[in-house]
């Protein structure tokens, strides 16, 4: 699980937990301005096949970086319903998966901070 914070025109994915350990990583940052889409993320959703580093558990658990053909993603779900996807226009990661409390609430406040 993660905890989004919006600062001025960044964002800080700050991983909570033992999910740290897990994904390799304590936060991601990026530009509000990066920001392309924001959805739900479908509990079938896999990550690119190459984890560099990172942790995947089938049906289980995601949690790292994910590289793909032009394509680099952090992952940090659980595959439980709860996951937003941030996709990204900047040039760091291309996409993030990641498990919030509330994803209706997280989608409604990056959209709003990013308008």
């Amino acid at each position: 699980m993660v905890e989004l914070e919006v600062a001025d025109d960044k964002v800080t994915v700050r991983v909570l937990g033992g999910h740290r350990l897990l994904a390799l990583r304590e936060q991601v940052t990026f530009d509000l301005s990066d920001i392309t889409d924001i959805t739900t993320a479908p509990v079938d959703l896999r990550p690119p096949w190459v984890r560099a580093p990172g942790t995947f558990f089938p049906g289980v658990i995601a949690a790292g970086t994910y590289r793909g053909k032009g394509r680099k993603e952090f992952w940090d779900t659980t595959f439980n319903g709860q996951a937003i996807l941030i996709d990204l226009a900047g040039p760091g990661f291309t996409r993030l998966v990641v498990d919030v409390d509330d994803p209706d609430a997280a989608m409604r406040s990056l959209s709003a901070a990013a308008a």
